[in-house]
């Protein structure tokens, strides 16, 4: 944590010149020494420990007294260092860098094996040097200064959290009510310039920015706080995000309240500093409380566990025997510095296990002072910092603030933070942040054992009372407070004046853009205050790429007009909803088609005519098939058969075949035909109508690949993204391309032609075109189809919550009817063209459009033929001769050679069967059933003759 630092501009090496030359040594000589030993082990029987902080703070009054609990409880501890006593020897800062750094060197005097400290960020960078010249390690359970993690520090460790998660939970607060700017009020030390140049690199990558940083010297007065706070109201923004001291931040929320800055509308978010503050007052002042209500402020987060339960318990027993003042509260740096102490005596357990000594040696860098009365002998080199400070870094234990354990950068595992809402009743918990899993509202260490999610619908947080006891979250800005209105450029077109065009009116401009925008704001929930400035000189239409280069250039807040919402426009500027549809068109001239005597043939494709003409043959097939053992129409010659068929199937075509259907498949087959043929015909007769009445138009430009293969004239309309599109995206040539400047030039140039010096083409965006096709009478049209498809929208600057807003309301305009309102009051015509050339394929049918209907019928002609062919089969086998025992042996003796001509004779017996008429069949079936019955019943009569001769022969 960052402190008041008095002795500004004093570069480092001045810094160690002041010390070096004030500090004068009375001790002469200094030879090497090491610690008294225990006669019965070789470990040494104390080991000294460093503390440098400010006493007289509010981190400091509260970390005094968890080092004096933390050496007593490890003294008394008989299960660690074994017999080795700690002692801890304490130095004040005194809120001093200056004073920091000399209480540092006067902290190496006493041989530490480790120091606890500093408190201060600032004091952190300039005894990191000391730290890496004498090999002793540093911990600090305050200073949060993300840079102070480098490589160039390697004996510093941050036993705290690094301030660099504390910016990521701030930037992910910031996201998760979708603010787009923060402004920075921070203390202008390494502390808050630090922290806050994180938080802005952090803020980068979710699109957001802070747009003003609001830093004050440290010891600023209330004064210099009030000017600073009262410039910072006349921003965009209403989100402040506060990294300042706590000893002295309260007063930066006194002046804003002064200000009216703590009401409605705002949104205040403060680091650590502030409940740091808030803990350390008992009890907490309810002045105090209703001054910062509806501040969220971030916090430390430490589990909860048995352990800290009583420590915290023991508080008030603590300040007793120190006799302090009763209201040094309890904050989470006392935690922090409690378990840095026991970091050290873990940390030499392990150490004097693993069978190191501590000793110390001269600096040979520090014995030549070049006869100077300065004595720096008592500086000595701790000979075995380095391994020691590399056993801390592998400790892993559990200490009152949770798992301590380090990652590869130094930074403690499992960062986390407690967001609280300051309400009139004190901090209320709303939720936690944690690197693992984002925001949640469960506590971070029931979540370790799941994966990492951090998406946005797995974020949660409780209900957060803002300023101003409103729940619903603010906008996050305004329109700043310095008078200026939004200056809103309009092109000042010379050609389509009615999209938007200049004008006497009191807003200076007028046309279909200016009033969807005018719209639009109208709906907003607060007053826009804004001018519109005409862009372009009115002899030609003005670059829309300049346009909008403007806007990013910050000449003007916003573009609205016809401007086209393209890729490379948007890198720059952020438009709203497109409020119109739009793309690029090819228009030509166009001549009547010559009427061709084949046309009847044009309403089914090839195809379709090939199918239709194959299901006419088939469909006569199935019902020779099915008819012929029962019509006589369907008998006779060969000849004749195969005429029938022919003449049958096709005069089906107009139902006007004289054969009648007399078996019951036939006539359910002709039945299903008779019904396609219907749907046939109709379609044909349609499709031919539509292509004998509707005018039909030719173009030899048949669309934008002709135009590329061509080499002829394009014309593209002045100042549009049109002239860039087919340079750079069709490659092709520039010289190719003419500029035309209005409607007149464009008809002029498509009338002319190529060879008269016009052009073959002209590309342009689809509202556009439609004016040019009604005021031409329709003498051109389209070819071709949309080549690309975008909008129209409103430009704002990048990051502009105004374009969010405007999307929104344009969306509300587009649901309630009055974008087609507005379109019709600017953009209804006196002759509405038909935009495309109607081509006769249009017209035409195809087979995919009756697959369906020909699935159909092709499964009832499949059940029908199924049927028949079962029933022939099954005629065949009973009109079969039975054969006799004794011919069936000898049909087997015969052997396998006569197999294939006995199959010949029975598929010859099964053709004749389905060629004779039904009736002969009918009568050949009774006849052969009434032999049977007789020889069934001759066979009777034998058998009954040869039972009355038996007994006979007996006798």
């Amino acid at each position: 944590m960052g402190f008041f630092v008095k002795k500004r501009g004093v570069s480092m090496g001045l810094m160690f010149l002041c010390v070096f030359a004030l500090w004068v040594l009375q001790i002469q000589g200094a030879g090497r020494e090491s610690f008294s030993r225990n006669s019965s082990s070789s470990l040494p029987s104390s080991v000294n420990v460093g503390a440098l902080f400010t006493y007289d703070s509010f981190i400091g009054r509260a970390a005094k007294l968890a080092f004096v609990a933390a050496i007593e409880d490890v003294n008394v501890d008989q299960s660690i260092l074994r017999g080795t006593k700690l002692n801890i020897v304490f130095q004040d800062a005194n809120c001093s860098g200056f004073v920091g750094t000399m209480g540092a060197l006067q902290l190496m005097e006493n041989k530490v094996v480790a120091a606890i400290g500093p408190q201060s960020s600032g004091i952190g960078h300039i005894i990191s040097h000391v730290a890496n010249e004498l090999h002793v390690p540093f911990l600090s359970f305050a200073a949060t200064d993300p840079t102070l993690s480098s490589l160039q520090y390697p004996y510093f460790l941050r036993t705290t959290q690094n301030d660099y998660f504390q910016m990521n939970a701030i930037a992910d607060f910031v996201s998760y009510f979708r603010w787009r700017e923060v402004v920075a009020i921070f203390v202008d030390d390494e502390y808050g310039r630090n922290g806050i140049s994180v938080l802005g690199d952090v803020l980068a990558k979710k699109r957001a920015k802070i747009s003003y940083k609001a830093a004050f010297s440290p010891g600023a007065d209330n004064s210099s706080i009030s000017d600073l706070l009262a410039s910072v109201n006349l921003m965009e923004s209403r989100i402040f995000v506060v990294h300042v001291n706590p000893d002295s931040g309260l007063n930066i929320f006194s002046v804003a309240k002064s200000l009216g800055m703590m009401g409605s509308g705002y949104v205040w978010i403060a680091t650590d500093w502030l409940l740091t503050a808030l803990d350390s007052m008992e009890p907490l002042d309810p002045k105090d409380m209703d001054l910062l209500q509806g501040v969220v402020a971030f916090r430390h987060y430490t589990p909860e566990s048995d352990n800290k339960k009583r420590f915290k318990a023991r508080w008030k027993n603590l300040r007793s025997k120190e006799s302090l003042k009763s209201d040094v509260g309890f904050n989470s740096y006392a935690l922090y510095a409690y378990d840095s102490v026991w970091l050290v005596a873990h940390a030499l357990d392990v150490f004097f296990s693993l069978g190191n000594t501590v000793t110390f040696s001269n600096d040979p860098n520090l014995r030549n002072t070049n006869n100077s009365n300065i004595k720096l002998s008592k500086l000595n080199i701790f000979n075995e910092g380095e391994r020691f400070l590399q056993v801390m870094l592998e400790m892993n234990y559990t200490g009152l603030t949770g798992q301590i354990e380090f990652n590869s950068e130094k930074n403690r595992i499992n960062p986390a933070y407690d967001i609280l809402n300051i309400k009139s009743t004190g901090p209320q918990r709303v939720g936690y942040w944690s690197n693992h899993t984002g925001f949640s509202v469960v506590p971070p260490e029931t979540l370790y054992s799941k994966p990492s999610n951090t998406s946005a619908k797995n974020q949660r947080l409780n209900e957060i009372i803002w300023p101003g006891e409103i729940i619903k979250p603010p906008r996050g800005w305004v329109f700043p407070d310095n008078g200026q209105p939004l200056k809103i450029g309009v092109p000042n077109r010379v050609s389509y004046k009615n999209y938007a065009s200049k004008d006497k009116n009191p807003l200076g401009v007028k046309g279909y853009c200016i009033d969807i925008f005018e719209a639009a704001v109208q709906l907003l929930p607060y007053p826009v205050p804004r001018t519109y400035i005409l862009y372009g000189d009115g002899k030609k239409n003005p670059s829309y790429d300049n346009l909008i280069s403007e806007v990013a250039a910050n000449s003007f807040d916003a573009a609205v007009g016809d401007v086209t919402i393209i890729t490379n426009r948007t890198k720059f500027v952020d438009f709203t909803q497109p409020f119109i549809e739009s793309g690029l068109v090819v228009v030509a001239p166009v001549k009547g088609a010559k009427s061709s005597p084949w046309s009847f043939l044009k309403p089914f494709t090839i195809e379709m005519w090939a199918v239709t003409g194959a299901l006419f043959l088939f469909v006569g097939a199935v019902i020779w098939i099915l008819e012929h053992r029962f019509n006589e129409e369907f008998r006779g010659p060969p000849r004749r058969q195969i005429i029938t068929v022919f003449w049958f199937s096709f005069s089906t075509m107009f139902f006007s075949h004289r054969e009648n259907t007399v078996s019951t498949l036939g006539r359910f087959v002709l039945l299903v035909w008779l019904f396609v043929v219907l749907i046939i015909n109709s379609s044909y007769t349609a499709s031919l109508t539509s292509i004998l009445t509707v005018q039909q138009l030719t173009s030899r430009i048949e669309g934008m690949d002709t135009l590329i293969a061509s080499n002829e004239p394009i014309g593209v309309q002045d100042g549009t993204f049109a002239w860039k599109y087919l340079v750079n995206e069709l490659n092709i040539a520039p010289s190719r391309i003419i500029p035309l400047r209005d409607e007149e030039e464009y008809l002029s140039a498509l009338q002319r032609g190529p060879r008269g010096g016009g052009v073959a083409a002209i590309v342009d965006e689809l509202p556009y075109i439609k004016a040019l096709l009604s005021n031409s009478n329709c003498k051109f049209r389209t070819v071709g189809q949309e080549f690309t498809r975008t909008g129209w929208g409103f430009a704002f600057q990048r990051d502009s919550p105004l374009a969010v807003d405007m999307s929104t309301a344009i969306l509300q305009l587009a649901e309630e009817g009055k974008l087609e309102k507005i379109r019709k009051k600017w953009l209804t015509y006196d002759h509405e063209c038909t935009m495309q050339i109607s081509d006769t394929e249009n017209y035409q049918i195809s087979v995919q459009s009756f697959w369906g209907l020909f699935l159909i019928c092709g499964i009832v002609w499949f059940i029908a033929l199924t049927l028949f062919c079962w029933k022939v089969f099954w005629q065949y086998q009973r009109l079969r001769p039975e054969e006799s025992d004794e011919v069936r042996a000898r049909s087997e003796e015969a052997g396998s050679s006569r197999g294939k001509s006995l199959r010949t004779v029975s598929f010859k017996d099964l053709i004749k069967v389905v060629d004779k008429r039904e009736a002969e069949v009918k009568e050949m079936l009774k006849e052969k059933s009434s032999k049977k019955l007789k020889a069934g019943q001759s066979s009777g009569e034998n058998s009954q003759s040869k039972d009355h001769e038996t007994p006979r022969l007996d006798r």
